[in-house]
């Protein structure tokens, strides 16, 4: 499993700025619910390359099924 990174960074206004590394798809959000809700208000999200990893993985592995027509016989 690869490691998993939550740096922070606290800005002179105090607003928090979080970035996680090594976790792919919704599990991001999930890692730092509650931390987020302890911290305040989330004003803004930009997911990164691994926030799509584990959608882009499902989508190849269900859409030849949805697709497919002939009947399996």
């Amino acid at each position: 499993m690869a490691q998993q990174t939550i740096r922070f960074r606290i800005r002179p206004d105090g607003r928090v700025e979080e970035q996680v590394e090594g976790v792919a798809g919704a599990a991001c959000e999930q890692l730092t619910e509650r931390l987020e809700s302890r911290l305040g208000a989330v004003q803004q999200r930009r997911p990164t390359a691994e926030a799509f990893q584990a959608q882009a993985t499902v989508e190849q592995q269900v859409q030849p099924a949805a697709q497919s027509t002939t009947p399996l016989s």
